[in-house]
């Protein structure tokens, strides 16, 4: 126990009309949606970095925030781990997530980077142990280090290549150790400034390459997770090699490993690729390759990823539609990649933040869920594309291009446009929110 939440409950389920903040109006893990109890549809998780290592900086402004664990030494890491593991008691949440570097300082090389990680793995194993919460995925953080700016597995120096395929390596023995269900890799600088001095060709090979290991890695550990890819466009670097979910997919296929990897994906991300956060989650549902998400929002007036809390019920609703289509959650789950903003100073903050992104996701899931069980989405969709289903259609896709000519002909074929409903659709998904 430490004393930085002294005098904040844990959070219980109250309903819609408590008047405590410290409470759930929406989320009760125990509800059963669709056959399945919210909690397991939801699989929260907390992550370790935005909430106990980002001090509250921005492009154009340092630290705001101070906390009692802020420094580079075992005990400031373990005292850390304790706030921690105290925040997922209070909001009672069934995951984490974390990067080596969120819990571990930062030594003078590999080795003791190494060693402070393990016994860091140890320290957390025994919290978890006696109570804490499980491990939805691990990662490695390999772009805020200066010896990253040039990227990790698309870097031009090989040592460079070496170190972070080292640093993986490390953080899928501490992964594996702490049961994690995923192993996610976050390529923030696998991309190019300028083409003036890039071979996109060799940086993209050995990418490949870097996957192709940890998958091989992977299975002589006998990790039983799923790897994970998470697409981000742009930010940080210009010209990012895992733009967006089609884009990670031709990736995998090129080097065989549709099968292997999956994908996380980030709200915030998919506004900057250009995309929605439901586009993503379908597309990853349409190539069979969906894994797990990354749960935050943008501020739409900014032109970068300002990670915030989801409070958009709506925008909600419409992602776990698309994952409730594609079958719901196997090993992923709902990671709350989002901070604080920097003006939030107090310990409450973190609790509440959290408390209400939680109701947010739960009420958008219970939208999603009735939406699908009323079913008239579908059958509008099933609608639109009934001609497909009948046998002289099937047969076409199996036809050629003289063949199908000949019958337009004989049929004289003059297809005449119908409605797609847009309008009367978006009226009906807003009478469920």
């Amino acid at each position: 126990m430490t004393d930085f939440f002294a005098g904040i409950p844990q959070l219980t389920y109250q309903g819609a009309e408590a008047e405590s903040d410290f409470a759930f109006r929406h989320y009760n893990p125990d509800e059963i949606i669709l056959g399945r109890r919210m909690e397991d549809h939801l699989r929260f998780a907390i992550c370790y970095w935005h909430n106990f290592a980002w001090p509250g900086g921005d492009p154009f402004g340092g630290q705001t925030f101070l906390r009692p664990w802020f420094g580079n030494t075992m005990e400031h890491a373990k005292l850390k781990a304790d706030v921690a593991f105290e925040m997922f008691r209070i909001l009672n949440a069934p995951y984490f997530c974390f990067h080596d570097v969120d819990m571990r300082p930062e030594g003078a090389d590999f080795a003791e980077n190494t060693r402070n990680l393990e016994e860091m793995t140890e320290y957390f194993a025994a919290k978890m142990d006696a109570g804490g919460p499980k491990l939805l995925w691990g990662t490695a953080n390999l772009f805020s280090h200066r010896r990253f700016m040039s990227g990790a597995a698309t870097n031009p120096d090989p040592d460079v290549f070496a170190f972070s395929a080292a640093t993986v390596k490390t953080c899928m023995d501490a992964t594996h150790r702490l049961g994690g269900e995923n192993y996610v890799l976050w390529g923030g600088r696998e991309g190019y400034e300028t083409l003036l001095n890039t071979d996109m060709k060799r940086e993209l090979d050995h990418m490949g390459r870097f996957l192709s290991m940890v998958v091989e890695y992977k299975h002589k550990i006998g990790f039983k997770g799923t790897i994970l890819i998470e697409p981000k466009p742009q930010e940080p670097t210009k010209h990012q090699y895992d733009y967006d979910v089609a884009t990670v997919f031709g990736f995998l296929q090129r080097f065989g490993l549709e099968k292997e990897v999956k994908v996380n994906i980030e709200q915030g991300h998919a506004i900057l690729a250009g995309h929605s956060f439901e586009h993503e989650i379908a597309t990853a549902a349409a190539l069979g390759v969906f894994g797990s998400i990354d749960m935050n929002r943008n501020d739409y007036q900014s032109g970068w990823d300002t990670d915030q809390f989801p409070n958009n019920t709506p925008e909600v609703a419409l992602a776990y539609y698309e994952i409730l289509r594609a079958g719901g959650f196997t090993s992923g789950g709902t990671n709350f990649d989002a901070k604080l903003r920097r003006q939030s100073l107090d310990a409450e903050d973190l609790i509440l933040a959290h408390a209400g992104a939680m109701d947010v996701c739960a009420r958008g899931l219970k939208a999603a869920a009735a939406m699908l069980e009323d079913g008239r989405l579908e059958a509008a969709r099933g609608t639109r594309y009934a001609g497909w289903d009948k046998p002289e259609a099937q047969a076409m896709l199996a036809s050629d291009l003289d063949s199908i000519t000949a019958d337009v002909i004989a049929r004289g074929v003059d297809p005449q446009p119908h409605s797609g409903k847009q309008e009367k659709l978006e009226n009906l998904v807003n009478r469920f929110m």
